[in-house]
This record gives C-alpha cells, structure tokens and sequence, in this order.
C-alpha cells in the first residue's frame, strides 16, 4: 500500500524564475477594456453609495417619527 514505481522528485526551479515564468502567461488587457472596466466599478459604487445613502434616511426619518 502506498508504494509508487516513480520515486523522483520534480527537479525545482528558482523562486524568482518560476515567478517569471508566470508573469509571461499572463494576458494583461488593453488600455480601452481597463477604461470600461474602470467607469463600470465607479458607476456601480457611486450608485450603490446612493442607495445606501438614502435608505439610511429613510430609516432616519422612519425613527424620528415613530419616537
């Protein structure tokens, strides 16, 4: 049980060259798609902060009125 014909190791690499290696498969976007992306997350956070912001005065609102 447990016993494997293949007894070698994998020979390691560098830290740094394994680093490198990966750093090269990576498919990093355009300038234009970090744009959109940029303007979407900014969309999205302005209009959640707006939400947010006007639900706590409802809520406010709500408490001031019942007490």
């Amino acid at each position: 049980m447990g016993d494997t014909e293949n007894t070698k190791k994998a020979p390691k690499q560098s830290f740094w060259k394994g680093l490198k290696a990966e750093y090269r498969k990576i498919i990093w976007p355009d300038r234009e798609t970090v744009m959109k992306q940029t303007g979407a997350v900014i969309a999205v956070s302005v209009a959640l902060g707006l939400i947010i912001a006007a639900l706590d005065t409802v809520i406010v609102f709500g408490l001031h009125f019942v007490m």
